[in-house]
C-alpha cells in the first residue's frame, strides 16, 4: 500500500515536498501506475476522493487535490536487469539497461497527478544533464516545477541499482543536490505549502529540513502525510506529533521501535508504539501482505490484505 492509497482513503490530497533520481522506476511505474487514467475518467469517484481541484502545488512533492511534500528527493537511476544478484567480487552479464527517473517523493508525486491531482515538486537537482532532464519529466506529467532548483554545487542525486529475475535489488544511493535543500529553497515555497490540502514528506533531504517543512505545514492547517525513510532509530519525537498520517514499511517500523516486525500481528504492536509517540494514524506496509492500520478514533489494528502480483521491481 502506498501513500496515495492513504490519501484515498483519507479523501484528501497532497504536496510533496521530496527527492528526485534517475532511475528505471521512471519506465517501470508508468505500467504500475497505467489504471489511473481509467480513474481519471471516473469524475464521480474523483469527486468523492476530494481530487478534483487543488489549491496550490510544489514539490517537497504536491500532488492530489492539493499534495504538497516535503522532503524532496529526485534521483536519476541506472538500473541493470539480470538473472541474479552478484557475489562480492563476481563479474556477471545482465541482460538490459534503463536509465529513469526516481527517488521515493517523485513517485508520489507522479503517481498523485497521474490520478487527476494538481502537484507541485519542492526539490533540487543539479545543474548537469541529469538535472535538466528531470525538470523536463516533471514538467511532461505536469508537476509545476516553480521550485525544483538547480545548483552547481553538487550533481543530481543517482541510484545505481540491480534487479534479479524475482525482482529483488540492490541499491547505491547517491544524494547529491538533494542534501542541499535549505530553509530558504523553503521560505520561497512557503505561500504553495501553506495554501496546500496535504504535504508529503520523507527523509531522502536532510531531516531538519523536512521537519521544518512539516511544521510549515501543521502551523497552517494542511494535512501531512510523512514517510520515515530512510528509517533514523533516533527520530526526532517531533516527526509523529506533526504526522497526520504515519507511513513506514516493516522494517522501518522495526528500527523506529525496536521491535521485531514479521507478521500482521507484529506490525500491529508496532503501530501501536509509534500512534502512542503522538501520530494520529498509523500504516505499516508489509509488501506482498498488504498493509496494518490504525489511527486515534480506531486504536485496533486493523489487517488489510492485498491481491497477490508477480512483482516486476520492489525498487521504491
Amino acid at each position: 500500500m502506498c501513500p496515495a492509497d492513504v490519501m484515498e482513503r483519507k479523501g484528501v490530497a497532497s504536496r510533496c515536498v521530496t527527492s528526485t533520481s534517475y532511475s528505471a522506476r521512471g519506465k517501470l511505474s508508468r505500467e504500475a501506475i497505467s489504471p489511473g487514467a481509467t480513474f481519471k475518467k471516473n469524475k464521480k469517484r474523483r469527486r468523492a476522493l476530494g481530487i478534483l481541484k487543488s489549491r496550490s502545488s510544489g514539490h517537497l512533492c504536491d500532488s492530489g487535490s492539493n499534495l504538497p511534500a516535503p522532503a524532496p528527493v529526485q534521483s536519476t537511476w541506472l538500473a541493470r536487469l539480470t538473472s541474479r544478484l552478484p557475489k562480492t567480487g563476481e563479474t556477471i552479464h545482465g541482460h538490459k539497461f534503463f536509465i529513469g527517473f526516481g527517488g521515493k517523493g517523485a513517485n508520489q508525486c507522479v503517481q498523485a497527478a497521474r490520478l487527476g491531482a494538481k502537484t507541485s515538486m519542492v526539490c533540487k537537482v543539479g545543474k548537469d544533464s541529469f538535472g535538466s532532464d528531470y525538470i523536463e519529466n516533471l514538467k511532461q506529467n505536469d508537476i509545476s516545477t516553480e521550485f525544483t532548483y538547480q545548483t552547481q554545487d553538487a550533481a543530481t542525486g543517482t541510484a545505481s541499482i540491480i534487479v534479479n529475475n524475482e525482482g529483488q535489488n540492490i541499491i547505491i544511493i547517491v544524494a547529491g543536490a538533494n542534501l542541499l535543500l535549505n530553509t530558504e529553497d523553503l521560505k520561497k515555497a512557503a505561500t504553495t505549502i501553506n495554501k496546500a490540502k496535504v504535504m508529503i514528506c520523507q527523509l531522502e533531504i536532510i531531516p531538519e529540513i523536512s521537519l521544518e517543512a512539516l511544521t510549515m505545514a501543521h502551523s497552517n492547517g494542511v494535512k501531512t502525510l510523512f514517510n520515515p525513510a530512510p528509517a533514523i532509530a533516533d527520530l526526532d519525537p517531533r516527526f509523529y506529533t506533526l504526522s497526520d498520517v504515519f507511513c513506514c514499511n516493516e522494517t522501518e517500523a522495526e528500527i523506529l521501535t525496536g521491535l521485531a516486525v514479521g507478521s500482521p500481528a507484529d506490525a500491529g504492536k508496532a503501530a501501536l508504539v509509534l500512534m502512542e509517540r503522538g501520530c494520529h494514524v498509523v500504516i505499516v506496509t508489509l509488501g506482498a501482505e498488504g498493509c496494518v492500520m490504525l489511527s486515534q478514533t480506531e486504536p485496533v489494528p486493523k489487517h488489510i490484505p492485498t491481491e497477490k502480483v508477480k512483482p516486476v521491481d520492489t525498487t521504491e
